[in-house]
């Protein structure tokens, strides 16, 4: 009888920010579990080591929004590829939302989604169900086939239901049930711009998308819940304002969670220079007092986790006046160095900071977290912080290449990612944890063309 795999990941800083350890030392692994952190046990031998000295060992990232192609037709190869892009960011756990083409509302499609990412085997996949019939916000799907299919709760993406008797009976079925529902807070009729409605959209004679798409959208969501007690998470917060009607509503009691994109925490309107269609997004990128409000937000648990709001666009929808351009940006891969910036800005300590994307992050999704504990699964990453890189074409991994963090020079690149025992990504360039010779030689641009008004996001 063979014994179990064995894995040594020594030298490393572990960084657990469920239990808030931060400390050096190793991580041994015997099989799919994690055996002891700290130090090795005695007579332990390893089949492989991993040199992590340089480098933090901590659990891998929870991404609570992110697009991984259509679950029918040519989608094994684009999900192939936004696995391996989440395996290489460090994403162990990807949440993906219903509006994929076909739309998650058949616990047929939602089985297919699963069962060929069991196939890929990479990062784990958890599936979001579509609260109304292709998410048209005309009936309610079978919530309870969706949710026996596996997915962990029922969603509208970024689609708002302008019935608020549909809403209201959606919220009131998914609270008999104890289901979570995820909505994004839009209006329905304000939200139709490709702006944020201010000075700069106006000067540029962009349509303005108003705080108050937003505002509308959380004073309805909070009156529903108050009516059914149902758990809601709202996705992608955006506004200032809207971080003041949140935090009124947690300190009124009610079940809500929240998440902020890496986007909007880190870029703000001016940034979109001269219509460059990299920025066309949504939630459209707002001021930068919102900028502030999201940070702050984010730093005293007011908004409970950051996503990457990973979203697919193809080249011809991209390469289009930017009125045009359809929304959506390339995000698994820039998680965790959008994580160390806002880790940085916030002046805080990382597992204060990296609980954002690992263990509140799966409190909100309402899955155990990933831990470095002995007994837990062993669902790791290993990150050089300091490595510099940019996010060109040919460092992303993943089949959508346009991100609006492009012209930055981000810090923080996984060397090694383990799940279950397997390592399903190693740095190709370092073969040592801490090898840190990907940086670019050129001359690129450090802060994109605007952003003189706010620091530097990865700096």
């Amino acid at each position: 009888m063979t014994h179990p795999h064995h894995i040594l990941v020594r030298g490393g800083t572990l960084i657990d920010p469920a239990s808030g350890l931060q400390a050096a030392g190793d991580v041994a692994i015997a099989g799919e579990a994690i055996i002891t952190v700290g130090r090795a046990p005695q007579g332990f031998v390893p089949d492989e080591t991993i040199d992590a000295r340089g480098c933090l060992v901590m659990p891998g990232l929870v991404d609570l929004c992110a697009r991984l192609g259509e679950p029918g037709g040519e989608a094994a190869g684009l999900l192939d590829s936004e696995l391996a892009a989440a395996a290489a960011g460090g994403v162990t756990r990807v949440i993906c939302p219903p509006d994929t083409d076909p739309t998650l509302d058949e616990p047929s499609l939602v089985e297919m989604l699963r069962w060929r990412a069991r196939r890929i085997k990479r990062s784990r996949v958890y599936p979001l169900g579509a609260l109304t019939v292709g998410l048209k916000g005309e009936r309610l799907a079978e919530m309870a086939s969706l949710v026996k299919a596996s997915c962990i709760g029922l969603s509208q993406a970024d689609t708002p239901v302008a019935d608020t008797q549909l809403l209201y009976r959606a919220l009131q079925y998914a609270s008999t049930f104890g289901y979570k529902v995820w909505l994004r807070p839009l209006d329905a009729h304000l939200g139709r711009g490709v702006a944020a409605s201010g000075a700069y959209a106006q000067r540029m004679g962009l349509s303005g998308v108003p705080a108050m798409a937003e505002t509308i959208a959380l004073h309805t969501l909070f009156a529903l819940v108050r009516a059914t007690g149902c758990s809601v998470h709202l996705s992608k917060l955006s506004t200032a304002a809207g971080v003041t009607l949140l935090r009124q509503a947690k300190d009124e009691g009610l079940p809500i969670t929240a998440d902020v994109s890496i986007h909007n925490l880190l870029l703000i309107d001016l940034d979109i220079g001269w219509f460059d269609a990299r920025m066309r997004l949504d939630p459209p990128l707002r001021q930068e007092a919102d900028r502030t409000a999201l940070l702050q937000g984010l730093a005293d648990g007011t908004i409970d986790a950051l996503c990457s709001d990973h979203s697919p666009v193809g080249s011809d929808d991209k390469i289009l006046p930017f009125a045009e351009a359809t929304p959506g940006a390339t995000g698994l891969e820039l998680l965790l160095p959008a994580v160390l910036a806002y880790a940085r800005q916030g002046r805080m300590g990382l597992p204060q900071a990296l609980a954002v994307a690992t263990s509140r992050a799966a409190a909100a999704a309402r899955l155990t977290p990933p831990q470095l504990q002995p007994g837990a699964a062993a669902e790791l990453i290993v990150v050089d912080p300091e490595a510099r890189w940019y996010a060109t074409p040919e460092q992303l991994r993943s089949s959508i290449k346009h991100t609006p963090l492009a012209t930055l020079e981000l810090s923080g690149r996984v060397r090694t990612t383990i799940i279950d025992g397997r390592i399903i990504f190693r740095d190709p360039v370092s073969n040592a944890g801490h090898d840190r010779s990907n940086t670019p030689s050129h001359g690129a641009q450090t802060t994109p063309p605007g952003t003189a008004t706010h620091p530097d996001p990865a700096g």
